[in-house]
């Protein structure tokens, strides 16, 4: 038997929305302003959209695990590792930055604010399809079910 799931308030939808556009942008307007090279540029930029991609798959291996959807091993363990990657493709490109200290601070933690961000979207996103299937259920299931 599945377990029924609340719908998130539409006040946790905003604020989930609005810390992901206050992270990527903050982000992203460091970069524009930046006096780093272009190729150092895209590499941040690319750390960004892989760091939002495996953020937001791991945490739909782990609410699929727990809603007990199969979720293979190997998959599981390569979201593990994205993100643990592109933590690490972080960590060393600021830690080999001819930035300030500060100026990796401000990168690291916009970039933080947007991986938690994008998995607090992911949930709610979930959430309230869970919801809307709940409540009109023929709406949503698929054939054969």
């Amino acid at each position: 038997m599945k377990q029924a799931v609340a719908a998130p308030s539409g006040a946790f939808i905003g604020v989930s929305w609005l810390a992901l556009f206050a992270g990527m942008l903050t982000y992203l307007i460091g970069l524009w302003n930046a006096t780093m090279p272009l190729n150092e540029k895209g590499y941040y930029f690319t750390v960004l959209l892989y760091g939002l991609f495996a953020a937001v798959s791991l945490q739909k291996s782990v609410r699929d695990r727990l809603e007990q959807i199969p979720v293979s091993n190997l998959y599981f363990g390569l979201c593990w590792l994205a993100v643990a990657t592109a933590l690490l493709l972080l960590g060393t490109g600021l830690w080999n930055a001819t930035l300030l200290a500060s100026e990796k601070g401000f990168y690291a933690m916009a970039y933080l604010l947007s991986l938690f961000a994008a998995v607090a979207v992911q949930k709610n996103t979930r959430d309230s399809l869970a919801g809307q299937t709940a409540t009109h259920p023929q709406e949503y299931d698929t054939p054969g079910d």
